[in-house]
């Protein structure tokens, strides 16, 4: 179709702008559809994304598993690493498109203090909540329950202790530095910390490596089932509804496939949709996730705390209503901009990063907000009005983002 008068480039810029008012009048699932057919199209089909064993990897999984990739035009293979260190190298060489990742790695990265510096995207959240910190036996027999009894301990026998974590600017290692602190004990030198690979916390723990660690599930329930430690607290109890792996991948990628990061996340977003429907779902997700290629673990290991039916180890059991959710009405997964602040906030704290950075147009660049929302509307997900969130950690300081360099250097256990 030739319009009269019309150069090359004007008939492309008047189809362009027909097709973007088309768009706008068609549904999310239309929209999907026209995505993965027409001028939309994902640029590249076919995605390695890289995922750790761990329970929150589900939505990733899933995705493939229960064919919502190719809803948007797109096949999934998930590919299982051996480290988060792998994991960064991988997403930084281009050996995988994208990663199930810890939220701190993503921006240890941007930041250049996990690794070497470069660019980095969070597509969105995809879990929040279900990891936990596990102490050994012996310091159960010994009294050292919690943190103000493992603090009292600490002081009185002098000795070192040590404490695992998945990666230095991860997740993990923020949460247990976060509860250590709380407790008076600051674990950049009360403490010794070491990094371990998620599946091998139990078995370091087993040959006595370290006194207590913090990891995602099913470790902390595989750690309880082999009778090797005990929970001594959830994640959620540090920070309820608290960020934690993401759907991340490099500032070049989103770049150069904008179209396919969008239908990625969407896919994505769908099955942890899917995940959290019911029941039923979650019972199916645990069967296939504890199989060898994935987590390679007893399905009964994974379903308990999938199913927020927990147990500590030391005689304590509950229905935990913070349990891991992966989608919560889209409120789990909005890469809130408050979020990325937190982690740089704390890796302030602890001296990864010497200085202050700009928190907020350094959480603008990495969190793809606008592709999210365009993923979110063809995935049938709400989008929470507002990029900040406002929160109460355990030791009842409030976060809400509106101040990060005060925050930052508030607290009164930190490096120095």
């Amino acid at each position: 179709m030739k319009k009269k008068g019309m150069n090359h480039g004007a008939r492309r810029k008047f189809l362009a702008q027909g097709g973007a008012a088309l768009m706008a009048t068609l549904t999310p699932q239309l929209r999907a559809s026209v995505w993965a057919a027409g001028s939309d199209a994902p640029e590249k089909t076919d995605l390695k994304i890289g995922f750790i064993p761990l329970t929150d990897c589900a939505s990733v999984v899933m995705a493939n598993v229960k064919g919502f990739d190719k809803k948007y035009g797109i096949t999934i293979t998930p590919t299982k690493e051996a480290s988060w260190a792998a994991v960064r190298d991988k997403l930084v060489n281009g050996e995988i498109d994208a990663a199930h990742v810890l939220y701190g790695l993503i921006y240890g990265v941007q930041m250049g203090i996990g690794g070497p510096k470069k660019d980095m995207a969070v597509m969105m959240n995809l879990n929040n909540n279900g990891q936990a910190i596990t102490l050994s036996q012996q310091l159960k027999e010994k009294g050292a329950i919690d943190g103000a009894s493992l603090a009292a301990l600490i002081a009185k026998e002098k000795r070192e202790y040590t404490f695992a974590q998945t990666f230095p600017t991860g997740t993990h290692a923020m949460w247990i530095y976060y509860w250590l602190a709380a407790a008076g004990i600051n674990p950049m030198k009360d403490v010794k910390t070491i990094t371990v690979p998620p599946p091998q916390m139990v078995a370091n723990m087993r040959v006595g490596n370290m006194d207590g660690f913090c990891v995602g599930e099913p470790w902390g329930a595989r750690a309880i089932a082999d009778k090797i430690g005990f929970t001594s607290i959830t994640t959620q109890a540090i920070w309820k509804d608290h960020p934690e792996k993401t759907l991340g991948t490099t500032a070049e990628f989103v770049q150069k496939y904008p179209n396919t990061a969008r239908a990625m996340t969407a896919a994505v977003l769908e099955a942890g949709k899917w995940i959290d429907a019911s029941p039923a779902n979650r019972k199916e997700t645990a069967e296939v996730i504890a199989q060898k290629s994935y987590v390679n673990t007893d399905t009964d290991v994974i379903l308990g705390r999938f199913l927020g039916a927990y147990e500590d180890g030391n005689g304590k059991k509950w229905q935990d209503p913070d349990y891991m959710k992966f989608c919560n009405d889209g409120a789990v997964n909005f890469p809130y901009l408050s979020d990325g602040m937190w982690f740089m906030t704390q890796h302030r704290r602890w001296g990864l990063l010497k200085e202050d950075p700009d928190y907020v147009a350094v959480a603008k660049k990495v969190n793809q907000i606008e592709i999210y929302k365009q993923a979110a509307a063809a995935a049938k997900v709400p989008v929470p009005k507002d990029v900040m969130r406002t929160s109460k950690l355990m030791d009842g300081v409030v976060w809400d983002g509106k101040d990060p360099v005060k925050y930052a250097g508030g607290f009164k256990v930190k490096v120095a």
